[in-house]
């Protein structure tokens, strides 16, 4: 059987998606490219915001619209919480929630009538796999057991479970045996590695892993050239974790979320820090680490936000002087703490503010890519730009720098050093130091 696989949202969504891929591979069926060849389409969808919400309702009819041979499945945050309104979408074969997300396929084959046999998902130890991509996103661990006021992931994935380290180490020894160059350490919390809550979780927290010490593990015990780090929340953020950063082959980047630059406001988040304490942090890891790209995310028009709040926010991002910024407006969810806080913020002030902040996101970004214009640095191409006479390639460098070059030979999954030319706020354009 051939199934179109797609991911909404999060790099956690992502990275099970590929381990889905891998697994159907493993049974002896096909992952199709396009959605016109595939039998089942399976939906990793997301509901962190109503736009989410939005965005996986839309997708769903079109691919039904569009290819009507299909089946769909549908999984993820969106299915978890809402599968009465999912049950009422044309088109819906499967509803999975995720916490029976891992025995998706066998529940899509069963419902095909077709056998998955007695597979025992254990991968070989080289020998790719039909992902086609530069990294790979491996999932270190699920849940949270946070209470943002504002956020519902928590309701969706439950609570704090980390997976076993060996099992980590050995994914990612197979992953750089197939070729990759790139591991993305991905989770709910992955700051919170090792702190397990959820019942007959495989890590209890006596046995004393933490985010660190699973970092330096696996650049101990494996040989990839690069390992990245998603979302890491500021109370988690030590020396220990700092002092990782010794080894060149822990990308310089570092996403820090902030939500908000004014105190009052994330007292209201009951996040676990003020902006004093999310300052010296940003100090510190520039100190410690040339070069950083020190990315966040920031929501707006949260119920009680005060224009001299909104404007305190603004203030701290900008002094921040972040290289990206993803700025969200506030949604409101049910099942969180915030829906019923008074003072909701009006949708157009809320989105007026939203525009604001994301002018100045791209005003820092475009500062930040300045500043290597006419440096060399080190790029992983990706891949060609589709489209467009000629041959455009564009890849990151560790610092989570986009850089695009000409260049008519393959570069996918090339390390390659390229002299920065021109930047703006998308990234920089430059060329290729020897070809």
């Amino acid at each position: 059987m051939r199934f179109y696989l797609t991911a909404l949202g999060c790099k956690l969504n992502q990275a099970e998606i590929e381990s889905l891929a891998r697994k159907i591979a493993m049974c002896g069926h096909q992952v199709a490219a396009r959605p016109q060849e595939g039998d089942w389409a399976i939906i990793n969808t997301c509901s962190v915001t109503h736009i989410a919400d939005r965005k996986s309702r839309q997708l769903i009819r079109r691919l039904h619209r569009d290819f009507p041979h299909m089946r769909i499945a549908v999984t993820g945050c969106y299915a978890e919480l809402a599968p009465d309104a999912l049950h009422k979408i044309e088109g819906v074969d499967l509803i999975i929630p995720n916490a029976a997300k891992d025995s998706i396929l066998q529940q899509v084959l069963a419902s095909s009538s077709v056998s998955a046999g007695q597979v025992s998902f254990t991968e070989p130890e080289v020998g790719r796999l039909p992902i086609g991509r530069t990294r790979a996103w491996v999932k270190i661990q699920d849940g949270c057991d946070n209470r943002c006021t504002y956020c519902i992931v928590r309701v969706a994935r439950g609570a704090q479970q980390s997976r076993p380290p060996g099992e980590v180490i050995k994914e990612i020894q197979r992953r750089s045996a197939q070729g990759y160059q790139e591991i993305v350490l991905t989770g709910v919390h992955i700051g919170a590695y090792g702190r397990d809550s959820a019942p007959g979780a495989p890590l209890p927290p006596e046995r004393g892993w933490n985010l660190a010490h699973l970092v330096r593990t696996i650049l101990e015990e494996t040989g990839i050239p690069r390992l990245r780090l998603s979302s890491t929340e500021p109370w988690d953020f030590g020396e220990e974790l700092l002092d990782l950063w010794e080894d060149a082959r822990l990308c310089r980047h570092i996403h820090l979320p902030l939500q908000s630059g004014c105190d009052q406001t994330l007292q209201r988040m009951e996040r676990k820090y003020t902006t004093q304490r999310y300052g010296k942090i940003v100090d510190a890891i520039r100190r410690r680490i040339p070069d950083v790209s020190l990315t966040t995310d920031v929501i707006v028009g949260f119920p009680g936000e005060t224009d001299a709040e909104y404007r305190t926010t603004l203030s701290f991002v900008e002094r921040m002087a972040f290289s990206r910024l993803h700025v969200f407006r506030y949604s409101r969810r049910e099942g969180t703490l915030a829906i019923n806080m008074p003072q909701q913020i009006p949708s157009a002030l809320a989105q007026a503010r939203s525009g604001e902040l994301i002018a100045l996101g791209q005003r820092m970004a475009r500062d930040f890519h300045q500043k290597f214009v006419g440096k060399k640095v080190q790029v992983l191409f990706e891949g060609r730009l589709e489209g467009g006479k000629e041959s455009i390639w564009q890849g990151l460098t560790d610092n989570y720098l986009r850089v695009y070059v000409r260049c008519e030979k393959h570069l996918a999954n090339t390390p390659a050093e390229v002299l920065c030319l021109s930047a703006d706020e998308t990234g920089l354009r430059g060329e290729l130091v020897s070809q």
